[in-house]
């Protein structure tokens, strides 16, 4: 029995009940090996939110606590401010950056059409691609925690229901990237210019999203333009779980604005869905 893949016209055997998650599984571990042996994605994905951290905590550490009251006391110290908003960025990072260029790379060097005349289901290879940004950014965040909390001393949650807000806020963060990534995949024309497309875009979205600098300190009409994309609403939903309550009235809202944060990524997660549902081919259409 076969079936017409309809991204290429070509006729591919069937594959047997469940092996489509079979080669998605095995796909995760090949794509994370893919990964790591990757120089500049490491660095450029994995590594650069936590030498972001140090080099912010370092270099704004003797301008003393954030938010300290006049007597001195209070506040939290740079490493800890600036924690949320590196998450943040290490979520669009892994999930938009390093799947838009590693999906325009491929389809300029014929990996998508070679995979695209093969039986691999497309189900099976979006399930390698998510599953290693899942595997990466968990990774990643990890790696983040362990630097704030043992080289800069950070403070962390130990509420059940922080935790429980950082699961569902990196949860839909991570898929909302991972979807409008593979999107974007379709903006470069070839895979030598993917980072010269996407990573000017990821890089202004993290300066006017509340990550390298107070969301407060920007104009009105800039915090405007922000809030219309996902990162802000990450990094709002990752300030509520590491910083004191006390910072809530420093949002835009007055407020830690939850239910808002959650409406915004699934609207993003839809459109981004939507948009690779129309623009994912396995060749590049010209």
């Amino acid at each position: 029995m076969t079936t017409i893949d309809r991204t290429t016209d070509v006729l591919v055997p069937a594959l047997p009940r469940g092996r489509t998650l079979r080669l998605g599984a095995s796909r995760i571990g090949y794509e994370t090996r893919i990964y790591f042996r990757s120089g500049d994605q490491v660095f450029f994905t994995f590594l650069f939110p936590v030498v972001m951290l140090a080099i912010f905590s370092t270099a704004f550490s003797a301008m003393g606590n954030v938010g300290e009251a006049p007597d001195g006391t209070g506040g939290v110290s740079q490493a800890a401010f600036y924690l949320p908003g590196m998450i943040a960025a290490g979520i669009l990072l892994s999930g938009v950056q390093n799947l838009a260029t590693d999906i325009a790379t491929e389809k300029s060097d014929g990996t998508l059409k070679r995979l695209g005349g093969s039986p691999l289901p497309v189900i099976s290879y979006f399930l390698g691609k998510m599953g290693q940004v899942l595997v990466t950014s968990v990774l990643q965040i990890a790696l983040l925690l362990l630097v704030a909390r043992f080289l800069f001393d950070v403070t962390l949650p130990t509420e059940p229901e922080r935790w429980l807000t950082f699961a569902w806020v990196y949860l839909l963060g991570i898929a909302t990237s991972a979807v409008l990534g593979i999107a974007l995949s379709a903006l470069p024309r070839t895979g030598k210019s993917a980072t010269a497309v996407i990573i000017p875009i990821v890089l202004v979205l993290q300066f006017i999203s509340g990550v390298y600098l107070s969301f407060t300190m920007l104009p009105e009409w800039l915090q405007n333009v922000a809030s219309v994309f996902p990162l802000k609403w990450i990094a709002q939903g990752m300030r509520c779980v590491f910083l004191p309550e006390g910072f809530a009235s420093q949002e835009p809202s007055g407020g830690w604005d939850l239910p808002t944060v959650a409406l915004v990524l699934v609207v993003w997660a839809i459109v981004g869905l939507v948009l690779t549902r129309l623009t994912f081919r396995w060749v590049r259409r010209s």
